[in-house]
Order: structure tokens, then C-alpha cells, then sequence
């Protein structure tokens, strides 16, 4: 039974977690916090996570039960994500695999995201929709990849609701988009603005962008609250996300739709693509909401499918990748 330690660290979440043979045994977190209307740049988060991120190795294995030498491989996040944090993770996961002497495997963050999901919703072949702070992606798996059938053409919607929180100085504890989600709740107007879908692909810059202009005005004059503009946004981007989702359903046959990422967390979108999925006939996989941030067990549980499958990670070639796209990668564990 190999036991898998993982170790995530793209963004500003940093995490340790240990998968043994489909079950989580531990995982560990903790997030870098900046005050309201400032984003996390790379220096601070990585000396964040350097700080952090031993300790929650230690947490990791104390949760589990488990000592080193029960460990049977290492994994860390290859990319994609800020070159700081993600460099301080390999860092790190290189040190362990060579002190311990155990095999390292480097990741795809995104495929992390999928593996657990398949594992946690229980569908071996679902569609796919990624939503998170640094990609939006529609995803489907044939001949061994990870297929995207659309993405974002620019801002992800993560970094879209992320920026709109800075704009309106929202705290970014516990998380921007879930503040902007209490906000929404209480939004009674809609405020028209710009949807772009072209094909299976989505476009949020533009929407940003007609946000960031009109929102002081629309604020002064008082003909919409921050509730109704944090109202109007979600309503609009998971209405394009819905769109193109159901798009690739009908395109891919698919009987379940999986939603992993950070922001599908958010019970708006969830309730949006039930919704859909009920009139297509399809099923939205159940959320587990500790697993859709980013964190380490989702790495662990990539990592032990690809030990399994023998795709290991060598040492010289085990450098991080700050672009690193969801289908570069083989996925040599699935039929």
C-alpha cells in the first residue's frame, strides 16, 4: 500500500497532506493573508511558505500517524503558479526525497485538482470544469491527456473576483471570492456587463475592466450597492462558465460534471451548474469544500498515480515550470 507525501505551494496556500491507496490521512494548511485591497506578490508569499512549510510537513505526519520511513515517496507541485512559492516547495520536496531516500514526483497543479476530484466524486471519466485564482479551464481526458476543450483567453476567474475585491477593499480573510459571495447573497439589482463566449472559450478581462470604470460612479450616485455589484459579477461569470460548460457536455456525452478549484467552493456557481446538469441529464459530482482549495493531499493523490503507473520524477529534472499547461502532461495511470 504506497503512502505519498504531497506538498502544495503554487499560490498563497501552502500544505503538506499524506494519501495511502485512495484514503486521505492528513492535511495540512495555512494561507497567506494580505490586508484588503492588496494581492500577494511572489517574494512575500514564498518567504511565507519557507516559513511554514516544515512545520507542516511535521503536522502532516503527526496527523497521520506515520513517521519518515513509512513515507514511500514524495510529491510537490511542478507548476503552474508564482515562481517564488512554487521554487520553495521543489526546494523542499527535493530535500526530503534525498535525505529519506524515496522517489520524487513532480505534479501538475491542475491535475492535481482532477485526481482528487475523480477520487472524492467517485466518477472515473468526468467532464471537468476549472475554476480557480490562476485558471479556468474545460477539461475532458482522451488518449491518455487531459484535454482542454476551452479556458479563460485571458484573466482567470479566481484572479477576476480577486480584483474586484481590491476595487471595493473587501477583507481577503478567509478568502476574497467568499466575501464577494456573502455580498452577492444580499444584491438585489442586477448591473448589466459585458459577456464574451467564443465557442467553448470565456473572456473576463473586458468584464473586469467595465467594473473597474463604472463602479466608483455607480457607488457615488447610489444606483447600486457593493452588494448588488458583487451580485451582478457572479451572476454574469457563472453564467458564461455555465454556457460553455454545457457546451462541452453535449459535445463530450458526458454523465458527470466535476468542479474543482478554488472557486468551486462557491455555492452560487454550484447551484448554476445542478441546475443545468439536471436538464442535460447529468450529475454534478459531490464538493468536498476542504479539498477544493489548493492544498497538499490533492498533490499526494496525483503523486500516488503516478508512482503507481512508475512516473517518476528524476532529480535533474525536477525543476519547477511557472507554465505548465494541463494537457503537457501524460497521463500514463488511466486507460
Amino acid at each position: 500500500m504506497p503512502t505519498v507525501l504531497g506538498l502544495e505551494g503554487s499560490a498563497n496556500k501552502v500544505g503538506a497532506g499524506v494519501v495511502r491507496d485512495g484514503v486521505i490521512l492528513s492535511n495540512c494548511r495555512a494561507t497567506y493573508v494580505t490586508p484588503p485591497g492588496h494581492g500577494f506578490a511572489p517574494g512575500p508569499t514564498g518567504r511565507h511558505h519557507r516559513a511554514r512549510l516544515l512545520g507542516l510537513v511535521a503536522a502532516a505526519l503527526r496527523d497521520a500517524g506515520l513517521r519518515p520511513r513509512d513515507i514511500d515517496a514524495v510529491a510537490f507541485t511542478r507548476g503552474p503558479g508564482m515562481g517564488s512559492p512554487l521554487a520553495v516547495v521543489a526546494a523542499a520536496a527535493r530535500t526530503l526525497a534525498q535525505v529519506w531516500g524515496l522517489p520524487l514526483l513532480g505534479v501538475n497543479h491542475c491535475v492535481g485538482h482532477i485526481e482528487m476530484g475523480r477520487l472524492l466524486g467517485r466518477a472515473p471519466d468526468p467532464l471537468v470544469l476549472y475554476v480557480s485564482g490562476g485558471n479556468t479551464q474545460v477539461i475532458a481526458f482522451s488518449r491518455r491527456r487531459y484535454r482542454i476543450f476551452g479556458e479563460t483567453l485571458d484573466v482567470a476567474v479566481g484572479n477576476c473576483l480577486d480584483r474586484f475585491a481590491r476595487l471595493l477593499q473587501i477583507s481577503n480573510e478567509p478568502s476574497p471570492g467568499y466575501n464577494i459571495e456573502v455580498l452577492a447573497r444580499r444584491g438585489r439589482r442586477l448591473v448589466e456587463l459585458p459577456y464574451v463566449v467564443k465557442g467553448l472559450d470565456v473572456s473576463f478581462s473586458g468584464l473586469l475592466s467595465h467594473l473597474q470604470a463604472v463602479t466608483p460612479k455607480l457607488l457615488e450616485a447610489g444606483e447600486a450597492t457593493p452588494e448588488d455589484l458583487c451580485f451582478s459579477l457572479q451572476e454574469t461569470a457563472f453564467a458564461m462558465l455555465t454556457e460553455v460548460t454545457e457546451r462541452a457536455l453535449a459535445l463530450t456525452r458526458a454523465t458527470h460534471l466535476l468542479l474543482v478549484g478554488g472557486v468551486a467552493c462557491n455555492r452560487r456557481l454550484q447551484e448554476m451548474l445542478r441546475t443545468m446538469c439536471r436538464a442535460r441529464g447529468a450529475e454534478l459530482c459531490p464538493i468536498d469544500e476542504r479539498y477544493c482549495v489548493d492544498n497538499g493531499a490533492m498533490i499526494a493523490q496525483a503523486g500516488w498515480e503516478m508512482l503507481r503507473a512508475g512516473q517518476v520524477t528524476e532529480l535533474a529534472q525536477s525543476g519547477i515550470t511557472q507554465r505548465y499547461r494541463t494537457d503537457e502532461v501524460e497521463v500514463t495511470w488511466r486507460d
